[in-house]
């Protein structure tokens, strides 16, 4: 009773660092934006891109120190030694619950260009985040299923399209992309839903992987792929600002980008068989990663 107590006070607390540091890093973001599009000049854009991204790496600085201090997490990080912060990355990762954010902003922080993530058009409205990330150029999507897409044949491609014009903001200044390739968070659920052929992963959605590559193949230099595990479940973001998610691992891998994964996605038949299998492969060695990082 008295640790379940502590625990919550050690929630709020964290809770409450959260909302001062993004409210006052907010602040001038808007302020930035907001110049940004009054005034749609090259040279004025990329400026404030980077005073954007500047302040964005200020926030993750504070949330790092205060998962430090109220979390007390033991961390097992592997691969990270050879990043570039200047580099160019495509960033792909398994995908348990909204703390993997967390985690990875964490593990890369200063290692790799801030990470922009693919959102659900919905979650522009999501107070001040939704709007910080649109200041941020975080590309936010419109997903329609295979039913809706037969009943609006024109709508076939619309996610490439904005996949190129977000990718486009992204060829100036150096970038990691990240791409959580399953498009939703794993449940048991929806692991028997799927019929997944892993044991600790859903199934891949190798579209807007294969999106990206084709639109910024010239400029990525590797992809980066991250497996992360929690031995002793993956907690809600709860859990975790109590401090009740204690062991956190995490392995990267950097793969070169070859030739073969640079295709017509929706045009080539072939290409997309064989760009789905790579990514199979890759799941089923990070499936058998799981397994032993799970013990």
């Amino acid at each position: 009773m008295v640790r379940s107590i502590l625990d919550g006070i050690r929630g709020v607390l964290s809770l409450l660092v959260y909302g001062i540091n993004t409210v006052t890093c907010c602040t001038p973001l808007f302020i930035i934006a907001l110049v940004k599009v009054v005034l749609p000049f090259k040279p004025v854009q990329n400026t404030c891109r980077r005073m954007l991204t500047a302040i964005a790496t200020t926030w993750i600085a504070v949330n790092n120190l205060n998962q430090k201090v109220f979390n007390g997490i033991r961390w097992d990080v592997q691969g990270i030694e050879n990043l570039d912060p200047k580099g160019w990355y495509m960033v792909v990762a398994n995908h348990q619950t909204w703390v993997d954010i967390l985690v990875l902003q964490n593990v890369f922080h200063r290692k790799i260009p801030f990470l922009k993530f693919f959102l659900k058009k919905e979650l522009f409205w999501f107070p001040v985040m939704g709007q910080a990330w649109w200041a941020l150029d975080f590309p936010f999507m419109k997903r329609y299923s295979q039913q809706f897409l037969k009943k609006h044949p024109h709508l076939i491609g619309k996610d490439l399209e904005i996949t190129k014009r977000a990718c486009e903001k992204f060829r100036n200044i150096p970038v990691s992309i990240m791409n959580f390739v399953e498009g939703t968070r794993f449940t048991r659920e929806k692991h028997s839903r799927q019929k997944s052929p892993y044991m600790h992963l859903l199934r891949t959605k190798a579209g807007g992987m294969a999106f990206v590559l084709a639109a910024m193949g010239d400029k990525l230099q590797h992809i980066v792929d991250v497996t992360i595990a929690y031995p002793q479940g993956a907690g809600s973001f709860w859990d975790f600002v109590c401090g009740r998610v204690k062991d956190i691992k995490v392995r990267v891998k950097t793969l070169p980008i070859e030739s073969e994964m640079l295709g017509d996605y929706l045009q080539d038949p072939q290409f997309k068989r064989d760009f789905q299998d790579w990514l199979n492969r890759l799941w089923h060695q990070k499936d058998e990663d799981l397994a032993r990082m799970l013990g």
